[in-house]
């Protein structure tokens, strides 16, 4: 069975963003499509989330699997705990390590709060092993800092594909990115 998970990223709910334009578009092809609210968005937690999505979903060798932001680091956990060789991984705005770049001191607050989200190490060779096909979309000019860096980083980690544009978070409210469609990832999907 072709089925997909979409991921939010924090203080986000299924409804944001791009999530609703993908989910109708993989529908369209035939997937069966997850977009849980994952809980504690405002504060996300490895400790909350990965039990979360491991409790409520069985992978196959066909599931896709799509985050943005703090649910990045969510599905290295989650690719990391699981025992089956999924298709496809997308990392949108994804990092996998503190984000302690940030001039702002309120920005650096709020990224303070997300670091529960991180594992304090990722066993990278069994994440590549548990994963097809792995695509990172990071962006240059990301004002979070879920840059093309932190996606260089987990490139040399698992390999796979990473693609750098310059569309900042693709998707966050407080930098007005509402980013309701998403054409590169429809291409990378189908």
């Amino acid at each position: 069975m072709k089925d997909a998970i979409l991921l939010h990223g924090s203080s986000d709910t299924p409804n944001h963003f791009w999530l609703p334009s993908i989910k109708k578009f993989l529908e369209g092809k035939g997937y069966s499509v997850w977009t849980p609210q994952l809980p504690f968005p405002e504060a996300p937690d490895i400790k909350n989330q990965l039990p979360f999505v491991l409790n409520n979903v069985t992978f196959n060798n066909e599931t896709i699997i799509i985050g943005h932001s703090s649910s990045c680091p969510l599905i290295l956990s989650i690719l990391e705990n699981i025992n089956i060789k999924i298709n496809k991984a997308i990392l949108v705005a994804g990092y996998a390590r503190p984000l302690d770049k940030m001039e702002d001191d309120s920005l650096r607050k709020l990224e303070k709060d997300a670091e529960p989200i991180l594992q304090e190490t990722y066993n990278w060779e069994k994440i590549k092993n548990n994963v097809k096909d792995i695509i990172f979309i990071n962006s240059e000019n990301d004002p979070w800092g879920c840059n093309d860096k932190e996606g260089k980083y987990m490139q040399e980690h698992l390999g796979g594909k990473l693609i750098v544009n310059r569309e900042g978070h693709m998707g966050s409210e407080k930098f007005n990115q509402p980013y309701k469609n998403f054409p590169l990832l429809e291409q990378l999907l189908s």
